[in-house]
Formats: structure tokens, C-alpha cells, sequence
């Protein structure tokens, strides 16, 4: 945005190259209101909160740059945040949760999808369920909140039926993997030992589910029909 230029959505994000902005140009006079524009547009695009955790995390540079007088401006002041608009989300219908099931997908997909519907948990909970957390006797799994809280998934025989496969012998480690390698300096809670791959993201996991065609991203908190 500091360049004037759209960021990259879905799988386009994967490899994309950022253009060369230097520091100093953070100081040109015109630069708040050419930010302004793709911000308010990235806004409309994604969301609020996207948006605005991107511009916090470019103030915290902004300040150490000024810190080492490199540049004396900040562009982004100005840029109020905007209300979120209210979720709409509508749940699935039967039909569409039917369909998800028919479909030829990846284990993993079909067990992310189940687990969602038959707990009705948040996606990026789920996201987070590791294989020691995992209690399949009593349909459960459990997850650290933040603040450090224990709280449980909770799922129904359609997911038990399903997990065997994917935590077989698998005694630690991320229970929603990527198909890749994990990239170098990855945390070592996010990837599973044995294959060395990393936790799928929430945004990975959008990117599958919007291919579907069913579900349009964002990905939806919940894909509970009740």
C-alpha cells in the first residue's frame, strides 16, 4: 500500500514479490493521501481488521525508522479505522453440506469440513488442534484460547470415524497439515516432527474451501446448519 499498489489476494499472495520502496520516500508530502485510497480499498476488499492489523504492524516500523532518523513523517496517521460490518454469514443448507461430502477431496479436507460442522467451533480453533490434544473415546479435542484458557472442540461420530487415518501412530504435532515442507524459521509447535510439514493456515484453509465453488470466502466461522 506505502507504493500505491493492490496487494495480492488468494493463491496470487503465494511467492508474490513486494515492490522496491525506499525508506525515504516514507517523507513525500503526497504519500498519506495516495495510502489512503488503497487502504479504504483493501478494506472494502477484505476486511477491517485485515487491513488494520497490516497498517499497525507498518506504524511499529514507522517509529523505529523515525527512532533512527531515517525518516522524520508517518503517512498513516489520518487513517481512522473503520467499523467492521456486521457478519452475515449465512449458515449452509443441507443441500450445500451434502454436496461438500460428495465431493472428490483430500482426507484432510473432508475431515476439516466434518469436524467444523459437527462442532460448530470456530475454523481457526480447530486450525489449532494438535494430535496429544486429541481424545477420539470422547469425541473431543483440546485447544489452548488465548490468555492461556483450555477450552474443548467437541465433534460428533462422523469426525471419529474419520480421524484414524490421519493421527495414526502420530503422537505430537499439528492434526491440519500443508501439502509443503515447512518454510525455514517456522515454529516448532506449528510443524509435525515426522514429515516436517507445517500446520495449514486459515487462509490456506479459505483458499481450499472457496475452490470448492459451495463456499464463497472468507472462510466462515462455522459451517453448522442449525
Amino acid at each position: 500500500m506505502l507504493a500505491g499498489e493492490p496487494a495480492p489476494t488468494g493463491p496470487a499472495r503465494r511467492g508474490a514479490k513486494p515492490p522496491v520502496f525506499p525508506v525515504t520516500a516514507i517523507d513525500d508530502p503526497a504519500l498519506p493521501e495516495v495510502l489512503a485510497e488503497p487502504a479504504a480499498g483493501r478494506a472494502d476488499e477484505m476486511d477491517a481488521d485485515t487491513v488494520y492489523r497490516e497498517l499497525s504492524i507498518a506504524r511499529k516500523a514507522i517509529g523505529w525508522w523515525q527512532r533512527q532518523a531515517w525518516i522524520v513523517g508517518d503517512p498513516t496517521i489520518g487513517i481512522e479505522r473503520r467499523p467492521a460490518p456486521p457478519d452475515r454469514t449465512e449458515a449452509l443448507s443441507e443441500n450445500r453440506i451434502a454436496a461438500l461430502s460428495r465431493l472428490d477431496v483430500a482426507l484432510r479436507e473432508k475431515m476439516f469440513w466434518k469436524m467444523l460442522y459437527e462442532s460448530a467451533a470456530r475454523a481457526d480453533e480447530v486450525l489449532c488442534l494438535n494430535a496429544e490434544d486429541l481424545y477420539p473415546q470422547d469425541k473431543r479435542g483440546r485447544i489452548t484460547a488465548k490468555g492461556g484458557a483450555t477450552e474443548w472442540v467437541h465433534w460428533q461420530s462422523g469426525t471419529t470415524q474419520l480421524l484414524p487415518r490421519p493421527i495414526a501412530r502420530r503422537t505430537r504435532g499439528p492434526l491440519f497439515l500443508t501439502d509443503r515442507k515447512a518454510p525455514a524459521g517456522t515454529p516448532t509447535l506449528d510443524v509435525r516432527p515426522e514429515a516436517g510439514r507445517a500446520r495449514l493456515s486459515y487462509r490456506r484453509a479459505a483458499e481450499i474451501v472457496g475452490g470448492t465453488g459451495l463456499i464463497s470466502e472468507p472462510l466462515p466461522d462455522s459451517i453448522q446448519n442449525s
